[in-house]
């Protein structure tokens, strides 16, 4: 039996296509439902691996890496591995010509155990173990960026007299930027780095360059996530060369590097801003050649941490509908997720645009609210959703933009589990992550 479907029109293409605009580049659908993506339609690979389950487009990471290279050839750009970490992305940015920023032994130990090479990672934290101090010495990580004047003697004790280590500093530059108050970091009022404006980085690169066994390489700071001006980063370059021509006159100090830390805001709805990389690229690099020859410095070498900007449009979450509500004036469609799985709405109020896969709809949309699974009124995954409104039970629901900080930051909150991740690229798909099983759970629970 042969099935006959509707052509595209040339206005249904044109809505399609600014629909679509926050999801992968690969992305297609067809006149009856279909959404595919690198190839694979996101229905089969629910079938086929459950649900929920993250669906990550390999060709769209690698393609954003590539968009870096591009932009900033002169640079050092390092993935920052909280986004999102597994063995294959840690083999996808080693193969791009990325370095790692981790944050934790785990995330250390496992790129390392995939074979990244250690001198290409960079070792953050605010409040570092000695867990984590110990096995970056050991596997030999390229810099430990200083985040307290309580970790220079522990981190110098570590190293041994004989020792030697790459460390930056990381700077409070006084800049406020990000989308949210809980993500920016550039402000003197949170737990990161070490502030420029009451002398404390200063006084902490003093305590390093009396210690022998630590090699100051550069200076490092962060201003904060989800920014899409080039402003701050501008003003962040002036006043990091401004300290750095300080510590010039006072020591005779020439750092040769400079990391911008990452922060590059993505959209995650159609018509939201996004950071513009070619204009942060050529902005970045005219402010900080001028802001050296100003102070008589060479250029030092720039360093960039993309995770977000990397990861997220190449993930999609994939979950089935179980119930339709109708109350109170409002319409809730809950699926077998939720903030177990991303609790980034309930952390941040972010905002997400949901849409019916799998079959074609004929209905008018309505709003919605995509609610999860769990026992918390705040259990919202996307407020004042537009979907059918003969959304149903069974129906499946794709959020895009789901690639960084979704499943890192997943829990174990009512013990359902945790989703797989799914790989596709050119037609094909494989598991990357398995899914969390009863099995493993019960394994972890030890006592009686």
């Amino acid at each position: 039996m042969t099935t006959v479907h509707e052509p595209i029109t040339a206005t249904d293409a044109a809505t399609t296509a600014a629909d679509l605009s926050v999801w992968p580049a690969s992305t297609t659908e067809a006149a009856h439902g279909v959404l595919a993506v690198g190839g694979v339609p996101l229905a089969e690979a629910a079938d086929r691996f459950g649900t929920p389950v993250y669906v990550l487009d390999e060709a769209e990471v690698r393609d954003r890496c590539r968009t870096y290279r591009d932009a900033f050839p002169e640079a050092d750009v390092l993935y920052a591995a909280k986004a999102f970490l597994c063995r294959a992305m840690a083999h996808w940015m080693d193969e791009e010509g990325f370095g790692l920023d981790v944050c934790s032994a785990g995330e250390l130990e496992l790129a390392v155990t995939t074979g990244f090479p250690p001198e290409r990672i960079v070792l953050h934290g605010n409040a570092k173990s000695p867990r984590d101090l110990d096995l970056a010495l050991r596997l030999g990580v390229g810099r430990i960026v200083i985040d307290s004047p309580s970790e220079i003697a522990r981190l110098a004790a570590a190293v041994g007299p004989d020792g030697h280590q790459k460390v930056m500093v990381r700077v409070v530059p006084g800049i406020s930027a990000g989308g949210h108050g809980k993500i920016r970091t550039g402000t003197d009022d949170q737990k990161f780095g070490l502030s420029i404006t009451d002398g404390y980085a200063a006084h902490a690169i003093t305590r390093i360059l009396d210690q022998p066994q630590l090699e100051l390489s550069g200076l490092h700071c962060h201003l904060g996530s989800q920014i899409t001006s080039v402003t701050p980063y501008l003003v962040a370059v002036r006043r990091m060369v401004g300290l750095m021509s300080r510590l010039h006159r006072q020591h005779g100090l020439v750092l040769p590097e400079l990391d911008l830390g990452g922060g590059h805001g993505i959209a995650y709805r159609p018509g939201e801003p996004a950071l513009d990389l070619t204009t942060l690229a050529r902005k970045v690099r005219a402010e900080l050649t001028a802001a050296c020859a100003a102070s008589g410095l060479p250029v030092p070498r720039l360093v960039i941490e993309p995770g977000r900007a990397v990861a997220g449009p190449a993930g999609i979450a994939v979950y089935r509908v179980l119930s339709v509500k109708h109350t109170g004036g409002h319409v809730f469609v809950a699926v077998d997720g939720g903030m177990s799985d991303n609790p980034r709405p309930a952390l941040y109020g972010v905002r997400y645009a949901p849409r019916l896969i799998g079959r074609h709809s004929t209905a008018e949309t309505a709003p919605v609210t995509v609610v999860g699974r769990h026992c918390e009124a705040g259990d919202i995954l996307a407020a004042d959703a537009d979907l059918p409104a003969d959304v149903r039970p069974g129906d499946l629901v794709a959020v895009p933009v789901a690639g960084a900080y979704h499943l890192s930051m997943a829990s174990g909150y009512n013990l359902v589990g945790r989703p797989p991740v799914v790989a596709v690229r050119d037609g094909q798909a494989r598991l990357l992550v398995r899914r969390e099983s009863l099995e493993d759970i019960r394994r972890r629970d030890v006592g009686l």
